[in-house]
């Protein structure tokens, strides 16, 4: 059963709902240990740069570096006092459109869910009332000592939280370099026409479940078959060419072409072929 990793109460003006929180979303990655020729697990120490002996934890102070090699000092008591005690309410100061947040602010999300019985009506007046006029709140929390920018927003018959990047922590698109800007091409423009025909034609609804991590389902299938004492031979997949560079209008008449005679399925990662052999009992 899921547990909470918040509780506190979301406030707006003079309403107040109770809420928990909960992990919106799970990791699949695989995660390997590092071992030795024996099998036996590899640790890593903290040891000194200039003399290779080892650090115990309690030596360790931290040291935010002002010019190479130069290092203005605090010990970890004085960057805890000054982490913002954990706050019991998201302060929602401002309701805006839900169109207008581009999702590049979006950082990770969590459930919310009311806290107790007494917490539900509350609970769905203020999500029905957001869904209808499709609004966001936006406020402040402070998870684990942490100060965040959130958006509390319903999604699928729940309101979601989603703790946001502030606006100095998002590169604008400006400072990249080589990006052109959009051009005046007309919009009977040939190229343009094709660009939107194999828009088009590949358009579909959101379904998230149609993608999958390749990687990670091939991954685990191999992680089974060495369970299981198979031989596993990986062929190396060959190195990617630098694609040429084409006519635009024939590649966009090509693509045409291609997207209407078929359905594109997810990209999928350039897959090394597997083979196995059930390994022989000694």
């Amino acid at each position: 059963m899921p547990r909470s990793v918040w509780s506190g109460a979301i406030s707006f003006g003079l309403g107040n709902v109770p809420v928990k929180a909960y992990t919106a979303v799970r990791d699949h990655r695989v995660r390997f240990h590092e071992l030795d020729k024996k099998g036996s697990r590899v640790k890593h120490e903290k040891v000194s740069s200039s003399s290779g002996d080892a650090v115990e934890a309690d030596d360790v102070k931290l040291g935010f570096e002002i010019s190479k090699g130069k290092y203005v000092r605090f010990t970890k008591d004085e960057i805890e006092d000054l982490r913002p005690a954990s706050t019991s309410a998201i302060e929602v100061g401002d309701f805006v459109d839900l169109a207008e947040i581009d999702p590049i602010f979006y950082d990770k999300t969590y459930w919310l869910a009311p806290d107790g019985d007494t917490a539900k009506n509350a609970y769905a007046l203020l999500r029905d009332a957001m869904e209808d006029e499709e609004k966001v709140g936006i406020g402040s929390v402070v998870m684990r000592r942490k100060q965040y920018l959130a958006a509390i927003r319903p999604v699928g018959g729940a309101l979601a939280m989603s703790t946001m990047r502030f606006a100095d922590e998002v590169v604008p698109s400006v400072e990249i370099p080589g990006i052109p800007k959009r051009s005046g091409t007309a919009k009977n423009d040939k190229e343009m026409k094709l660009a939107r025909q194999i828009i088009e034609a590949l358009e579909a609804e959101w379904k998230p479940e149609r993608y999958h991590d390749t990687y990670t389902e091939e991954l685990r299938e191999l992680i089974e078959k060495k369970q299981k004492g198979d031989d596993i031979t990986v062929e190396a997949a060959e190195p990617e060419k630098k694609a040429d560079v084409v006519d635009l209008l024939a590649a966009l008449e090509a693509s045409v072409k291609n997207a209407r005679t078929r359905r594109r399925a997810p990209a999928k990662r350039a897959s090394r072929s597997t083979s196995a052999t059930k390994k022989k009992a000694s």
